[in-house]
């Protein structure tokens, strides 16, 4: 099959494009590198792949590309993504996360190829306890929640008005290698190592679910080939982590004391609790997580040690929790 991988250069759009190529498919990947994206990612499969530096929210340039190609599916990871910058900084997140869909849900139109829309458990908004389930009402909290939220109405109405074939996928937190530096996990592995301050919002006891990267792109392209048009589908582990508690694990498997640790003052509007139900992924779709959080995190750690030159060449660090 012939896939189309926009955001490719970004933590979980390379995993998707390593694992696509690993399968044997023809891999195409439009990123247009901001700060997020990296190249680094795709190192080892560039070879594999043809490579396109195009914005999304350009139109032009993206008809360009869908013209000399045939492709059977496209996967849009390409996103803002950070809340911290969502609140400062609202637009580039319009822009992208809405315009940049609308332009793609405008082209798959035209050439009738599935496209998958890939969300955030984030949409939901917070739950005290128990999970959303993917019939219930959208309640995102921030800006960049809001404009994934937006994006979601587009592509279901493609679906209902004009017939695209649509799907999405809500997942929980990912976590693994080649995630930029200013989000949780990679940071406070960054900063631990070094003996800088962990700053951690508030207490530290907003909850989120984690789910290692690989399994959570092998249901994405699960969901691409298998799923059913039209249909929303959640990607979650059942595995929930307060950010306190993700910091000492942290500091645990680094040997650092906990005296790093520097509490801020919380973030505005910060979510308490995101979760998510994945039982119709799993029902459907005989998918499950393979990879608990223990291990995934001790590798995780293993790996930002031996890759500072990825952090290096991150080209900025953003507000982090």
């Amino acid at each position: 099959m012939k896939y189309l991988v926009v955001g490719g250069a970004g933590f979980i759009g390379s995993e998707a494009v390593r694992q696509l190529v690993e399968l044997g498919h023809d891999v195409h990947v439009i990123d247009s590198l901001t700060y997020a994206g990296n190249l680094l990612s795709l190192e080892s499969v560039k070879t594999n792949i043809k490579f396109y530096q195009v914005d999304i929210s350009k139109n032009s340039a993206l008809e360009n590309i869908f013209i000399a190609q045939n492709f059977d599916g496209i996967l849009n990871f390409a996103a803002e993504t950070h809340v911290d910058n969502s609140i400062l900084s609202p637009t580039e997140f319009i822009q992208t996360n809405i315009i940049g869909t609308f332009n793609l849900l405008s082209i798959a139109r035209k050439l009738q190829c599935r496209i998958l829309q890939i969300s955030t458990d984030e949409v939901y908004g917070s739950i005290d306890s128990g999970t959303f389930d993917e019939h219930d009402l959208l309640n995102p909290s921030s800006p960049y929640s809001g404009s994934k939220a937006a994006a979601e109405m587009l592509v279901m109405s493609y679906f209902k008005t004009y017939k695209v074939k649509t799907l999405i996928v809500r997942c929980s937190n990912n976590y693994g290698p080649f995630q930029h530096p200013e989000k949780l996990i990679p940071s406070f592995i960054s900063k631990a190592y070094f003996n800088k301050k962990l700053p951690l919002y508030g207490t530290g006891s907003n909850i989120r679910e984690w789910i290692h990267v690989v399994d959570c792109v092998k249901a994405i392209i699960l969901v691409l080939q298998k799923g059913e048009l039209g249909n929303v589908y959640n990607v979650s582990s059942g595995e929930f982590k307060s950010n306190l508690e993700i910091t000492f694990e942290i500091l645990k498997i680094l040997n650092k004391s906990e005296n790093l640790i520097e509490y801020v003052e919380d973030r505005l509007g910060h979510d308490y609790r995101y979760a998510v139900n994945s039982s119709k992924l799993r029902t459907q779709l005989q998918w499950k997580p393979e990879i608990n959080f223990s291990n995934g995190l001790e590798s995780t750690v293993d790996w930002y040690i031996k890759n500072q030159n990825f952090i290096d060449k991150s080209k900025r660090f953003s507000h982090v929790l």
